[in-house]
């Protein structure tokens, strides 16, 4: 028995040599191949050695049609068939069997029944090999935004074959965005993988970045790292980002204050004119900004397929339709109220409603969607902490395009020389000559028209619908009495001082606690300096 066993043995051991000679020789012939049509019959083989080789042979060859076939294989959708052609095919379950598809050329096969096909067993070994197999493919796009996508995707599971992948990457590549990105990857992933000198050095690497993936991969070091030194060297890089991220967001406050400031400026730089010149509490001033954005939203609809260009339509057009409409409320309405501000305020407020109502009649009393144009949608990627969003870049600079070009009208022209006579002395520029009612009627269609022009910007940040200007007239009121009433650079640096405030304030107190705040800064305020920040001289002052 002893003999026969020790015989059994030798001839077991003599087989397991045969088959690792036999699937050496296989080896060799396919790696030898060197293309993807000769490499691929290696998956098919029953030793897994030869299937982890065959893998990084067909990962060596860099041919696009590759990655799908590994992709599959790791997936479990890789499938072998006798007696076929092609051997290995792309199986998916259907109802009735499997629906078949060449690894290659990606062509339909048909279906055939359950027992038809075998699926290519995978071990851990295998798919580690796979992984690294996907990640050299990737990694080799000639795509330098796949190349980027790639290493972000190693870094979030890298193994030792991932990590090797992204270093012989990084030695080629010649693009600075994909190379700053290999950086970084190979360097989180040696934070997890590494030895204690290679985590030391990835720290080191990773000091100041202000990418998410350094932080969290920091923040894992530490609560898992056993040395001392390089747990230490990993708290103060820490301790560094999240200083730079503190300052970034700070950053990212002011713009949205400043991004706010604009809208109140907007909104309130019409309702500045109207009160400071005519004394006028306009409450529908809301509405005609409402009247400017469900212009753009008609101008969108008038002109489909050119959203890209239509808010060069919009702009004029919601500017003469709030403007004529200002005009009309004030020929008929306002000029019978002058000297009688509580009557104003109640007339305008029925005049709100008006145009509300008007506007759920003709239109929908639901939000309409106004699309904004490519040119303003994504952000503008300072570093990877910081993004500021085109919509509210545009909307900054058409704040301050607006607020110049108002002030060239009152400084430079024939308007707004009478506009400034009759804003100071309104029985000085009757006797000079200038006809005050003219005036007036002209000086309230401008302010609506800039309210219409206001409208135009927050449809590009809000809901259009019957009662988005009552979210915005008692913030314009809050500025222009802030500012100073009728002061245009009064109203400029009160709407973004409030933006800025209330935005700052807003992480800890909330957003309806910091309008509280506000407000009564404003009143406590305007109980010191009754006439804002830059007080109007004349008759406006004085009233």
């Amino acid at each position: 028995m002893r003999i026969t066993a020790s015989h059994h043995r030798g001839r077991g051991l003599a087989g397991a040599f045969f088959s690792l000679i036999l699937a050496g020789m296989t080896w060799w012939g396919t790696a030898a191949a060197g293309t993807l049509e000769e490499a691929l019959p290696g998956l098919a083989d029953r030793a897994f050695a030869v299937k982890q080789q065959a893998v990084q042979a067909i990962a060596a060859t860099g041919d696009s049609r590759a990655f799908p076939i590994l992709q599959a294989l790791l997936a479990g959708d890789l499938y072998t068939r006798e007696g076929a052609d092609p051997p290995l095919v792309v199986a998916r379950r259907t109802g009735t069997g499997w629906s078949l598809r060449d690894p290659l050329t990606r062509a339909d096969l048909g279906e055939v029944e359950w027992e038809a096909v075998k699926k290519i067993p995978l071990n851990n070994a295998l798919r580690t090999a796979l992984r690294g197999g996907i990640a050299t493919l990737t990694l080799s796009s000639p795509d330098p935004a796949v190349r980027s996508r790639a290493a972000k995707d190693l870094m979030r599971d890298p193994s030792p074959e991932s990590v090797a992948a992204l270093r012989v990457r990084l030695e080629q590549e010649q693009d600075a965005a994909v190379r700053t990105t290999l950086v970084l990857a190979v360097a989180v992933a040696d934070l997890r993988v590494g030895t204690p000198e290679a985590r030391l050095a990835a720290v080191s690497t990773l000091e100041g970045s202000l990418h998410p993936e350094a932080r969290n991969g920091l923040t894992t070091l530490i609560a898992n790292e056993t040395n001392a030194d390089v747990k230490a060297a990993a708290e103060r890089a820490l301790t560094a980002i999240d200083s730079r991220l503190t300052w970034n967001a700070r950053a990212e406050t002011l713009f949205f204050g400043l991004s706010l400031g604009s809208v109140l400026v907007l909104a309130a730089i019409g309702l500045a004119i109207t009160f400071g010149v005519m004394g006028v509490i306009n409450m529908a001033h809301g509405e005609l900004m409402m009247l400017g954005a469900y212009t753009t939203y008609l101008v969108q609809q008038a002109l489909p397929g050119w959203v890209d260009y239509s808010l060069f339509v919009a702009i004029p057009a919601a500017f003469i339709v709030s403007g004529l409409f200002g005009i009309a409320i004030e020929r008929t309405v306002i000029r019978f109220l002058y000297g009688r501000p509580l009557e104003t305020l109640l007339a305008t407020f029925g005049i709100s409603l008006i145009l509300q109502q008007l506007v759920r009649t003709v239109i929908s009393a639901q939000n309409v969607a106004v699309e904004n144009p490519s040119w303003m949608s994504g952000s503008l990627h300072i570093n990877p902490a910081l993004a500021l969003t085109y919509n509210r870049l545009y909307i900054l600079a058409f704040a301050l395009l607006v607020f110049v070009a108002l002030l060239l009208i009152l400084k430079r022209t024939a308007l707004g020389l009478q506009v400034r006579a009759v804003s100071q002395n309104r029985a000085m520029a009757r006797a000079m000559g200038v006809r005050s009612a003219r005036v007036d009627a002209l000086t309230f269609g401008l302010g609506a028209g800039i309210a219409g022009v206001a409208g135009v910007a927050l449809s590009q940040l809000t809901n259009v619908g019957p009662n988005m200007g009552q979210a915005y007239i008692i913030d314009s009121f809050m500025v222009v009495v802030f500012g100073g009433v009728g002061n245009l650079w009064g109203t400029l640096i009160g709407g973004m001082t409030l933006g800025v405030a209330n935005k700052f304030m807003e992480p800890w107190a909330g957003a309806v606690l910091a309008k509280i705040l506000v407000l009564v800064f404003i009143i406590l305020f305007i109980q010191k300096r009754p006439r804002g920040l830059f007080p109007q001289r004349g008759r406006a002052a004085d009233g």
